[in-house]
């Protein structure tokens, strides 16, 4: 596989998967037309903040399976083209945390103190110790705005210090704010309104997107304001106003809405602001960190295993991935089962759990379930694109989970419907991770999943049996296993045969020409062409 790195990481990352035989090639600083051609035939991409990942991008990088962004922000990546285009999209939220938390904490301390205009004045000759009378942070009110992974560690860091912390988040809970000796706040006006300091850890979206302007600055009146988050958040012109006339005592700011900061920037001629290049995940733990993490999730990604970040991909944690992990071709292979089986346009999907797969975490196994469903329909679908294609397409998607499963340990049931009715196809494992199908809409069958399968329904009758594998015979169709179930005597039965080849048309013609054999349908389960015979 290759793997285009855009932008300078760590060469611990680089050799992680040079290590796992991957071609890894580096095209810094590229763009345009340039990045077009060094993406197309890439199956890994990996980016930091420099690299715009585009629509276009996807479009021209048809082998993509990945796009890992070295770092947390991914206001760079197209991420609803990226699914449109299976591509998982992942970052390494985890490994600059620390650093990022700290250099929050030392930019609160540089601008409350004044430390870089101190340093200036010295360096230039100036003893200026009375023109420096600095703030304590014990005793004062930090305002946290978004209180993620960062805000989590500087909220640890600052409440060490004496500092009463209000949170401003709309997406945790007061008991989650508790839980850092917060307090939890409704309105970001309040948050602004009651700090004495405030940090911003949101990412940069558009409702973010200037979210702290010029009157929310006012509420801040004396304060102090860090942005170690993203630029755009702050819009910079009103932060620089509010400074230069004493609304705000100070700010310091590490990212800026174009990077690098252009030099006529108004952050950069007030001299209470402080700023710095974009440090926060700059130390060398990080940088390698993140690059190892990155370079974690490519290689998940191409061994088909769930990605641990992945922000548009069902992700799950690699100690439960072993447990999970048998289920995904059987939920995978029922799903393929039920499509072929139904007539008509499908119009609902449901995923029932039970037994011991119920108690883990199974939404990697939904995703491989409805990519089974869609890919005999040709639709383009991996376990990227699937639900977003069912929702797409208004089918209904519903899982559920039962904590018995008669008979089995664990029981993954699929059932397609077209509006009008439904089938059902359940599988499970037997020793060994033996993969096996076990019921068909209600039939109990025993069924091993592979290649070409032939379902027929037919009367309880008999003579059947021998007439199927009569007709098989005489077309030089091998039949490897055959599992014939009825639920009454003289009813309806379903026979299912693994078969070593393909069905010659002549064969269903034969088979339905017989009044006894209601339906025909040949099952592919190998990715070759599929067919979807009935009466």
């Amino acid at each position: 596989m290759k793997v285009l790195v855009t932008d300078p990481i760590a060469d611990a990352g680089l050799e992680r998967l040079r290590d796992a035989g991957h071609e890894v090639e580096t095209a810094y600083d590229v763009e345009g037309e340039a990045l077009l051609s060094a993406v197309s035939d890439a199956n890994a991409l990996i980016v930091r903040s420099g690299t715009e990942v585009t629509d276009e991008v996807f479009e021209a990088a048809t082998e993509l399976v990945i796009v890992g962004r070295a770092g947390i922000g991914v206001d760079n990546i197209d991420i609803e083209a990226a699914t449109e285009h299976g591509v998982i999209v992942a970052n390494a939220p985890e490994g600059n945390v620390r650093a990022a938390a700290e250099h929050t904490v030392a930019m609160a301390f540089a601008t409350v103190r004044s430390i870089p205009q101190a340093h200036i004045r010295l360096r230039d000759g100036e003893w200026a110790k009375s023109e420096f009378v600095g703030t304590e942070l014990n005793g004062k009110t930090l305002g946290i705005v978004g209180l993620g992974r960062v805000g989590q560690e500087v909220a640890k860091r600052l409440d060490s210090l004496g500092m009463e912390l209000v949170v401003y988040d709309p997406y945790i809970s007061q008991e989650r704010a508790a839980q850092f000796n917060a307090e939890l706040v409704g309105e970001l006006e309040e948050c602004l309104e009651r700090a004495d300091v405030v940090t911003v850890h949101t990412p940069l979206l558009p409702e973010t997107r200037g979210m702290i302007g010029a009157e929310e600055l006012e509420l801040l009146e004396g304060g102090y304001l860090v942005n170690c988050a993203r630029g755009g958040i702050v819009d910079e012109e009103a932060l620089a106003a509010a400074v230069e006339d004493g609304t705000l005592a100070g700010a310091a700011i590490d990212v800026f809405e174009t990077e690098p900061v252009p030099a006529d920037s108004t952050l950069l001629s007030v001299d209470d602001v402080v700023v710095t290049p974009h440090l926060g995940a700059s130390t060398e733990a990080a940088q390698e960190n993140v690059a190892v993490d990155t370079a974690k999730q490519v290689l998940a990604a191409f061994r088909g295993e769930p990605v641990a970040n992945a922000l548009n991909a069902p992700s799950i944690d690699e100690a439960a991935f072993d447990r999970v992990r048998p289920y995904l071709d059987i939920a995978e292979t029922a799903g393929k089962i039920a499509v072929q089986l139904l007539e008509g346009r499908i119009t609902d999907v449901e995923i029932v759990y039970e037994g011991e797969i119920a108690d883990e975490d199974v939404e990697v196994v939904t995703a491989s379930a409805l990519k089974g469903v869609f890919e005999p329909l040709e639709w383009q679908v991996n376990a990227v694109s699937a639900p977003r294609l069912a929702d797409e397409r208004g089918i209904d998607v519903t899982e559920s989970k039962r904590r018995k499963a008669d008979d089995f340990r664990s029981l993954v049931t699929v059932t397609v419907g077209n509006g009008e009715t439904s089938i059902s196809v359940c599988g499970t494992l037997f020793a060994d991770d033996d993969p096996r199908i076990v019921r068909i809409d209600g039939f109990r069958v025993d069924a091993i999943p592979y290649g070409h399968m032939l379902v027929v329904r037919n009367r309880d009758e008999p003579g059947v049996l021998g007439l199927i594998g009569t007709a098989l015979g005489d077309a030089g169709v091998n039949i490897a296993g055959m599992f014939n179930a009825r639920q009454t005597h003289g009813g309806e039965a379903i026979t299912v045969y693994n078969l070593d080849h393909p069905i010659p048309e002549s064969v269903h013609e034969e088979l339905l020409a017989d009044d006894r054999i209601t339906e025909v349908n040949e099952i592919v389960l190998d990715n070759t062409e599929s067919r979807r015979d009935a009466d």
